[in-house]
């Protein structure tokens, strides 16, 4: 009987923590698939409260699931990589060959808020604390 009720146990277990990362796979396919579809701009870019949003003024951003993102402005292209942690609701992004004000975007992001249209985002580096807000166009 204590045979049967450890089995029990361990399946109900192991079905537990199946079901767990089932949902948090879904969850993260959520993510991927509400940031990879349309093209997203910087609304509010702030450095330690100073606004300086102008500096991304006519860059696009598009997403892809494999991890790459590319900012465009014009005729200008810049590659970068991303990547998205549901469960310490992050999103990371590197620019490694772009200079400013791209560069800027170089960070794991804390998000603070968002919707299927948005995201609020902040992170703190040796010299500044960044808000970065971005919408879906």
């Amino acid at each position: 009987m204590k045979k049967v009720l450890l089995i029990i146990i361990l399946l109900q277990t192991v079905q537990l923590f199946s079901c767990k990362k089932y949902i948090q796979q879904q969850e993260q396919n959520a993510l991927v698939k509400a940031i990879t579809s349309g093209v997203w701009v910087v609304t509010r870019y702030l450095v330690n409260g100073t606004d300086i949003t102008s500096s991304f003024s006519g860059y696009v951003f598009q997403f892809q699931s494999n991890g790459t993102v590319t900012g465009t402005k014009g005729t200008t292209n810049s590659s970068g990589t991303w990547s998205g942690d549901i469960t310490t609701k992050t999103i990371t992004s590197n620019f490694p060959s772009a200079g400013d004000p791209l560069d800027r975007l170089n960070a794991v992001w804390k998000i603070t808020d968002s919707y299927v249209d948005s995201v609020a985002a902040m992170t703190t580096t040796d010299s500044s604390n960044n808000i970065l807000n971005l919408h879906k166009q």
